[in-house]
C-alpha cells in the first residue's frame, strides 16, 4: 500500500500515472462505440419459444415481418360512407365464369398505398389485401406483409440506390415505418385517426425511443453531478477534476464493456444496458471520488507537503474504495448466471464499468489532485494546523446523541423501515408489452385501436411434426383454458402453413392476455404435449414468450439473490474480521431494500398509476441497493474500525460518523439523484428501478448508515467486533 500511495503522489510518478491513463483512454475510445438499440428478448436459442420462432420463419410466407395500419374514427362511432370508401376503395362484384359464385373485391382503397412495400404477389403483381372493417364500422385494419431486413443497405432516402451511406437493419426498419406512416396519414379524411402497429411498428418505436436517449441521459447525469459537486465543495474549480476523471472513465466503459461482453458471446449492448452503465459509473465513481477527496482534505490539515497528505489519504481511503468496488463487481458478476442474455449483458457491462471507475478513483484522481496545489479547494483551502470542523459538527453531535439512547433510536429506525416495507406486501410483477413505455408510442396506440374495434383474443403458436397436426389439435382442445385450436392457414390463399417437417397450429385461449390463467393454460398445453413425444409439439408466440421470460426472472431471483447476499457477507467478513458486524450490516441493507420497495410501490400505484412492476425491477433493484448500500457501510465501519483501535468502539464510531457523515450524505444524495435520472430513458422498467434505488439510497444515507448502524454498534458495544478482541479496553 505504501508503494502504491507513493506512486500516485510522487513528483515524477503522478504525471506518469496520468500519462498512462491518457494513453489507455485513447486506446479505449478507438474501440467501436456502444449501441443505442432497443432491448432484445434475450431467451436462449434452446428455449421452446425461440425454437418455435425459428421453425415458423421457415414456413411459407412466415419468413418476414408485418405491419398493421389501423384507421379509427376519432369518437369511436361508425365511419361515414365517404370514409369507408376512402379506406376500402370502390366495390367491385366479379363472376369469374358463368355460374360461379360472385366475388366481392375493391379497387383504389388505402391498401394500395403500401403495394411497394409488401412481399406478397398475385399473378406477378404486388398485393396488399383490402382493409378489414370491424362489425361496428368504427375501425379498419390493413395487413401488410413485409420482408425483414437482414443486412445493411443504402439509405437516405430509404430506397435510394446511389446513397453514399449504408443504413443498419435497425435504421432501415425505422425509415420504412416512417415512410409507411406518412403514406397512411396522407390525404386522410377528416374525423379519422391512423396508427401503425404490428411487429414492424413496435420494433421501429423501440428503436426510436432509444435513439439519442443515452446522450440525453449522459447530459442530464453530468449536469446533476456538476450541481451537486458545486454544492458539496463550494469551489468553482475543484469539481472539474473528479467530473473529468469519472466522465472519461464512463466514456471508456461504454466501449470496453462492449468488448468484454463480446468475449462472453454477447454481440451488442442495448440502450437499457448502456444507460444503466453510465448511471452506475458516474454514481459509484463519484462516490469513490468524494471519499478520496474528503480524506485528502482532512490530511491536508496535518501535513505541510500535499504529497505526504495524499499518501496518508490514499492509505486511509483506498481499503474502503477497494472493498466497496470489489463488492459491487462481485455482485454484478452474479448476473452472468442469469438465463436471459440482457441480464448477463448488464452484469458484464456494469462490472467492467465499476472496475474502471474504481481504478480511476484510486489512481488517476489522486495523481490529478496532487499535481495541483491547495488552491484547487479555493476559496476554502485547508491549511496546516487548521481545525477539523467535523469533530464538533452536526454528525459528531448526532453520533453522541445516538450513543446516549441507542436502543430507542435503533427501535425507532427499524420501525420506520418496517413501516415502509409493509407497503411491499401488495406488489404485483409483470407489465404488458403495451405498458412498457413511459410515453405511449404509435404502435401501442394502434394496438389499442385494434382492441377497441375488433376486440382481442389471446392466442399462442404451436408447431407439430407433419402428420401429427390433427392429433395435436385434438389434444390441445382437452386442456383447461383452451377455447379453440386449428391448423393455421395463410390469410389470402387459405394455404395450410406446412413446411418440410412442421405444421403451424393456432390455439386460442379463454383467458385475458398475460393473465395467470393464460399462463396456466400454456403450462397445461406443454404438459399435455410432453406426453406426445413423437408429435414434436412445442408452444411459442408472444404469450408463451412472456411466460418464459417471467419464469427466467423468477429462476434468476431465487438463484442470484442468495449468492449476492453470500458474497457481500464474505467481503464484510474478510474486511472486518468479525461475525457480529457483518450480520448486522447485512440485515440493515436487506431492510433498506424492502423499505424502498414498499415506498416505491406506493408511489407507483397512488401517484403514477402503474399496475405492476416490470419483471426486471425486483432483481436489479435488489442488486443495486445491496451492492451500493454496502458501500456506505464500508465507508463508515472501516473508519470506525480504524479509530476504535485507539479510542474504543463508542468514541471510534462517533469519530467515524463525524468524519464520514458529510461525505456519505453527499455521496448518497448524488447517487440517488443520478439513479433518478434513469427516468429520462423511455422504459417504465428503468423509471421504476431509478425511483426504488433513489429512495433506497436516501434511506441508506439519511437513516440506516447515519443512525441505525451506529445505534446497533452502540448497543452491541465491543462485541460488535466479535470474535476479534478490542485493541484497547473500552472506556467506562
Amino acid at each position: 500500500m505504501k508503494s502504491l500511495s507513493r506512486m500516485v503522489s510522487g513528483k515524477v510518478a503522478a504525471p506518469l500515472v496520468m500519462l498512462f491513463a491518457l494513453a489507455f483512454a485513447v486506446f479505449a475510445f478507438a474501440l467501436p462505440a456502444e449501441t443505442e438499440s432497443a432491448p432484445s428478448v434475450g431467451l436462449s436459442e434452446t428455449n421452446d419459444t425461440m425454437i418455435v420462432a425459428d421453425v415458423l420463419a421457415e414456413l411459407p410466407g412466415q419468413d418476414g415481418t408485418a405491419a398493421i395500419v389501423v384507421y379509427r374514427t376519432a369518437d369511436g362511432s361508425a365511419m361515414t360512407d365517404a370514409q369507408q370508401e376512402w379506406i376500402l376503395g370502390e366495390k367491385k362484384v366479379i363472376t369469374p365464369f358463368p355460374g360461379a359464385p360472385e366475388i366481392v373485391t375493391y379497387e383504389g382503397g388505402a391498401n394500395e398505398k403500401f403495394a411497394e412495400y409488401t412481399n406478397l404477389e398475385i399473378d406477378g403483381e404486388a398485393f396488399v389485401a383490402p382493409a378489414t372493417l370491424s362489425d361496428d364500422k368504427s375501425t379498419a385494419s390493413i395487413f401488410v406483409s413485409l420482408d425483414e431486413f437482414t443486412e445493411e443497405a443504402p439509405c437516405t432516402p430509404a430506397k435510394a440506390t446511389d446513397a453514399l451511406e449504408a443504413c443498419s437493419t435497425v435504421q432501415l426498419t425505422t425509415l420504412r415505418v416512417s415512410d409507411m406512416r406518412a403514406l397512411a396519414a396522407d390525404s386522410i379524411p377528416a374525423g379519422l385517426n391512423t396508427a401503425m402497429t404490428g411487429p414492424e411498428g413496435f420494433q421501429a418505436d423501440l428503436n426510436n425511443v432509444f435513439a439519442g436517449a443515452n446522450f440525453t441521459l449522459l447530459g442530464t447525469t453530468a449536469l446533476v453531478v456538476i450541481l451537486l459537486l458545486l454544492i458539496t465543495y463550494r469551489s468553482p474549480t475543484l469539481w472539474i477534476i473528479p467530473l473529468f476523471v469519472i466522465g472519461t472513465a464512463d466514456g471508456m466503459a461504454g466501449r470496453l464493456a462492449a468488448t468484454v461482453a463480446h468475449w462472453f458471446g454477447i454481440e451488442t449492448l442495448d440502450g437499457s444496458v448502456t444507460g444503466i452503465l453510465s448511471v452506475l459509473v458516474f454514481g459509484a465513481g463519484t462516490n469513490y471520488a468524494l471519499l478520496m477527496i474528503s480524506r485528502y482534505r482532512e490530511e491536508l490539515l496535518k501535513y505541510a507537503d500535499r504529497r505526504d497528505a495524499m499518501r496518508a489519504a490514499w492509505r486511509g481511503a483506498a481499503p474502503a474504495i477497494i472493498a466497496s468496488g470489489l463488492t459491487v463487481i462481485l455482485a454484478l458478476s452474479t448476473l452472468t448466471l442469469a438465463g436471459l442474455e440482457g441480464t448477463r449483458a448488464l452484469g458484464i457491462a456494469c462490472a467492467t464499468g465499476v472496475f474502471l471507475a474504481m481504478i480511476a478513483a484510486l489512481f488517476v484522481l489522486p495523481a490529478a489532485l496532487v499535481s495541483f496545489g491547495r488552491w484547487i479547494f479555493w476559496p476554502v483551502a485547508p491549511k496546516v494546523g487548521g481545525v477539523n470542523k467535523s469533530d464538533t459538527g452536526l454528525w459528531a453531535k448526532l453520533g453522541r446523541g445516538v450513543s446516549k439512547r441507542p436502543i430507542i433510536v435503533a427501535l425507532v429506525g427499524l420501525g420506520i423501515l418496517g413501516g415502509l416495507a409493509s407497503g411491499a406486501s401488495g406488489v404485483q410483477i409483470g407489465l404488458s408489452a403495451n405498458d412498457r413505455f413511459v410515453s405511449k408510442p404509435e404502435a401501442v396506440v394502434g394496438a389499442e385501436y385494434l382492441s377497441a374495434g375488433f376486440g382481442s383474443e389471446t392466442t399462442v403458436d404451436v408447431i407439430a411434426k407433419n402428420g401429427f397436426e390433427d392429433e395435436v389439435v385434438a389434444a390441445a382442445k382437452t386442456v383447461d383454458g383452451v377455447k379453440e385450436a386449428e391448423v393455421a392457414t395463410l390469410p389470402i390463399t387459405d394455404e395450410v402453413l406446412k413446411g418440410d417437417e412442421y405444421t403451424k397450429i393456432t390455439v386460442t385461449l379463454e383467458a385475458e392476455s398475460l393473465s395467470q390463467d393464460a399462463f396456466d393454460a400454456i403450462k397445461g398445453l406443454r404438459a399435455e404435449f410432453e406426453t406426445m413425444a413423437d408429435a414434436g409439439a412445442l408452444v411459442g408466440g408472444q404469450e408463451a414468450q412472456q411466460l418464459d421470460i417471467k419464469s427466467s426472472y423468477e429462476r434468476d431471483q431465487s438463484l442470484i439473490i442468495p449468492i449476492i447476499l453470500g458474497l457481500v457477507f464474505i467481503v464484510l467478513l474478510l474486511l472486518l474480521r468479525s461475525l457480529v458486524a457483518p450480520v448486522l450490516l447485512l440485515l440493515t441493507v436487506v431492510g433498506s431494500f424492502f423499505a424502498s420497495l414498499g415506498a416505491g410501490w406506493l408511489i407507483f400505484v397512488n401517484v403514477l398509476g402503474y399496475s405492476a412492476l416490470d419483471l426486471s425491477v425486483y432483481l436489479f433493484s435488489f442488486l443495486f441497493l445491496v451492492a451500493l448500500g454496502v458501500d456506505y457501510n464500508i465507508f463508515l465501519v472501516t473508519r470506525a474500525q480504524e479509530e476504535s483501535g485507539a479510542l474504543g468502539l463508542r468514541e471510534g464510531m462517533i469519530k467515524a460518523l463525524s468524519s464520514t457523515g458529510g461525505v456519505i450524505t453527499s455521496a448518497g444524495v448524488l447517487l440517488a439523484a443520478v439513479f433518478a435520472v434513469l427516468g429520462v430513458l423511455p422504459l417504465i422498467a428503468l423509471l421504476q428501478i431509478g425511483i426504488i434505488v433513489c429512495i433506497g439510497v436516501l434511506l441508506d444515507t439519511l437513516l440506516v448508515r447515519t443512525v441505525i448502524v451506529p445505534a446497533l454498534a452502540f448497543v452491541a458495544g465491543e462485541k460488535f467486533w466479535w470474535p476479534r478482541k478490542p485493541a484497547i479496553e473500552p472506556k467506562a
